[in-house]
């Protein structure tokens, strides 16, 4: 029989933050990622400045600082009849955390697993999947997995028992619809199709960005990678299959369409398979647990990529989750009450993100796809160009976000590294 203290399942960025915050507290923790790696395209790549503080506290900031990454030092929006306008330039907040570090999700997540694995109590078992959970007199007592082994695929089911069982499998998650809790669901205007541009030679540097592009009907980002540029192309929900009805060629001359500067790599889209489509949500559960499981980030609160926040306030939660259950582990039993405070501190920054998230919905995307102009009002425009106040909080409401979490004190490692000056 497997046991452990704490079954935390999915490898994502709230999985592999809360299996090396609980392992630093001395709980038996294990990690079950379905996939054999986590060289994955198109997640979320933005590390916040809460984050990395964060990272700091844990004793972990040159190391994070060494691994390949760029910096955002503002945020800005082309806003119809103002031009670009700044909404958070981070360079007014104190260093080092005056900026958003850019870095491939992979990247960051062989980190974080690569720390955890100094932890004598934490274990990551790879091509492990979670299939359900197991109840004993209604309380979770477990997961079942299965495992891929082999050429031909060929694999083990197994179960592991556990203390307490914390779901962090992400917006579709087999584990919530397994206890029966049902999210509430917000409406989203807009689907995106991410795909890779090549970067020129000469367009290659230290710099970061998000350059958005906004045409009737559709809009585009671009985000600045190593070598290629990461586009999002943003369309009225539910177009995949017209999409892709339309053809390769269709698709590149809306890219080209939103973006001229970059039609002359657009071939580089050798077919509709080079687009990968994200099933845009938003959604929140009621109730995050059940007696012995507990749903965390986008297993508990899916999140739209508007703001690009989604893995930071799963981190953020992950924090707050390992604070608030370390001891109760440690003592052997974990209460609903204990599940409930975790729910309740971290309720409130996400109904705040998801309030910002839904009045942009409604402002900038709704409009937009239906054809609208877009107008901004001129007063909302001098108050971001001219109001000191506001030049102040927006940068660091967009960097920490709402209620932001401290390492607790038993994951700090004093003396190992230290946070140095932002250059």
């Amino acid at each position: 029989m497997q046991r452990t203290g704490c079954a935390v399942v999915g490898g994502g960025p709230a999985g592999m933050m809360l299996g090396l915050l609980l392992a630093r507290a001395g709980v038996q923790v294990t990690v079950l990622e379905k996939h054999g790696d986590f060289l994955r395209d198109f997640r979320g790549d933005t590390v916040h400045a809460s984050t990395i503080r964060l990272i700091d506290e844990l004793g972990l900031g040159e190391a994070f600082r060494g691994l390949p990454q760029s910096r955002l030092s503002n945020v800005a929006l082309p806003i119809p009849g103002a031009g670009l306008v700044t909404v958070g330039d981070f360079a007014s907040l104190k260093p080092p955390y005056n900026y958003i570090a850019m870095m491939p999700q992979w990247d960051f997540l062989n980190f974080l697993a690569g720390e955890a694995a100094r932890e004598p109590s934490f274990t990551l078992l790879m091509e492990h999947e979670a299939t359900s959970l197991m109840f004993d007199g209604g309380r979770v007592t477990g997961v079942r997995y299965r495992t891929r082994a082999g050429a031909e695929g060929a694999g083990t089911a197994g179960e592991l028992y556990a203390g307490l069982v914390v779901a962090t499998d992400g917006r579709h998650s087999v584990l919530r619809r397994a206890a029966g809790l049902q999210p509430k669901e917000y409406p989203v205007p807009f689907d995106t199709w991410w795909f890779k541009l090549p970067r020129h030679a000469s367009e290659k540097g230290a710099l970061a960005g998000v350059v958005p592009a906004f045409r009737e009907r559709e809009a585009m980002i671009a985000l600045f990678r190593d070598d290629y540029y990461q586009m999002g192309y943003l369309g009225p929900k539910g177009q995949d299959e017209r999409i892709r009805s339309e053809g390769v060629q269709r698709f590149r001359e809306r890219v080209a369409g939103l973006r001229p500067d970059l039609a002359d790599r657009v071939d580089s889209i050798r077919s509709l398979d080079d687009l990968h489509w994200l099933d845009v949500r938003l959604d929140r559960l009621r109730r995050w647990y059940v007696d012995g499981l507990l749903c965390i980030g986008d297993a508990a609160h899916a999140m739209s990529p508007a703001g690009g926040v989604g893995i930071n306030l799963a981190i953020q939660d992950a924090v707050a989750a390992a604070a608030t259950l370390a001891p109760a582990l440690l003592r052997g039993r974990v209460t609903v009450k204990d599940l409930a405070a975790v729910q309740r501190r971290r309720r409130m920054p996400t109904v705040v993100v998801q309030t910002v998230q839904r009045i942009m919905h409604r402002v900038v995307f709704v409009p937009l796809f239906e054809g609208k102009r877009i107008e901004a009002p001129s007063v909302l425009v001098f108050v971001l160009r001219h109001v000191p106040v506001a030049r102040r909080l927006l940068p660091r409401m967009i960097a920490f976000g709402p209620r932001p979490e401290h390492a607790p004190g038993f994951a700090r490692r004093p003396g190992r590294t230290q946070p140095r000056e932002a250059t």
